[in-house]
C-alpha cells in the first residue's frame, strides 16, 4: 500500500492526483475541471471526514483547500486537516489580509493563494510545493549524531556501518525524518505510514515498528537512541547535531 508522501520522490512535472476539498458546490466544481485540463488527476471532497475518507481512497500527492466563507477559521480547518496528513497543502482564500495568511502558514499551509487569481498562477503554486515537497526526501541527505539518511539512495547509515531496513521501517523513518524534532501521535504516524487505520491493533503494530526499527539504529559505539517516545502521545525524532 502507497503512503501519502511517496508519491513526492518522482518528477514534480508528472501527472499529479489532487484533492480539491470545498464546501461550495460550484466553486468545487470549477476548480477540479481546471486542474483536469491541466491533465491532472482531480478529486472533489468536503471539509472534514469526507476529505479524510477520500484522501485513503485515492492517496493523493497535494491537496487544494478553498476557505470559501470570509468568516472561516483557516487555522482552526488547518488544525483537523493537519491531524491525519503530512501532504502539501495549497490553502486558497477570498482573506488576503497578511495576519491570515501568516497564521495559515503556521498551522500548516504549504502555500497561501488569495482571490482572485488565475488558474495558470494556482497551477504554478501546485508545481513549486510539490517540487519543494520531492527536494525534501529525494535531494537531501539528513543527518542526526551517528544516524544518516541518503534519500536519493534510499541508504541509512548508524556510523560508517550501513543499516538494511524492511519497506515499513524505512517509510516510518522517513516519515519522521520530516517532522524531525517534532511530534507525531500514533494516529498519525498510523495513517502517514499504512495510509489508513482499519488495522486491528494499529497501536501494537506502529510500536513493534518502532521498537524493530530502534533496535536497528542503535550500536555499541553511538548507544544513543535518535526515536524518543512522548509518552501517550506519540514519537519525535531527535535532532541534533
Amino acid at each position: 500500500m502507497r503512503e501519502n508522501s511517496s508519491t513526492l520522490e518522482v518528477s514534480a512535472d508528472r501527472r499529479l492526483r489532487i484533492l480539491v476539498v470545498e464546501d461550495e458546490f460550484s466553486t468545487l466544481s470549477l476548480l477540479c475541471a481546471g486542474l483536469r485540463s491541466a491533465a491532472h488527476y482531480a478529486y472533489a471532497a468536503l471539509e472534514g471526514e469526507s476529505a479524510r475518507r477520500v484522501s485513503r481512497s485515492i492517496q493523493p500527492d497535494l491537496i487544494v483547500l478553498h476557505l470559501s466563507s470570509p468568516g472561516t477559521n483557516g487555522k482552526e480547518v488547518l488544525g483537523r486537516m493537519r491531524e491525519w496528513t503530512s501532504l502539501p497543502i495549497v490553502v486558497l482564500s477570498v482573506r488576503d489580509q497578511e495576519s491570515e495568511k501568516i497564521e495559515s502558514l503556521d498551522a500548516g499551509a504549504d502555500d497561501y493563494l488569495t482571490k482572485p487569481f488565475s488558474m495558470s498562477e494556482l497551477l504554478a503554486r501546485v508545481r513549486a510545493v510539490v517540487r519543494r515537497s520531492c527536494a525534501k526526501l529525494t535531494n537531501e541527505v539528513f543527518t542526526t549524531g551517528a544516524l544518516k539518511v541518503d534519500f536519493s539512495k534510499r541508504e541509512v547509515f548508524v556510523g560508517d556501518e550501513q543499516i538494511k531496513l524492511t519497506a515499513t521501517e524505512y517509510h516510518l523513518l522517513r516519515v519522521l525524518v520530516r517532522h524531525a524534532g517534532l511530534v507525531r501521535t500514533h494516529n498519525q504516524l498510523i495513517h502517514e505510514v499504512w495510509g489508513c487505520t482499519q488495522y486491528h491493533d494499529s497501536i501494537h503494530l506502529l510500536r513493534v515498528t518502532v521498537s524493530n526499527l530502534r533496535r536497528k539504529l542503535v550500536s555499541d559505539s553511538t548507544p544513543l537512541r535518535p526515536i524518543l517516545t512522548e509518552p501517550g502521545v506519540g514519537y519525535r525524532l531527535q535532532s541534533v547535531q
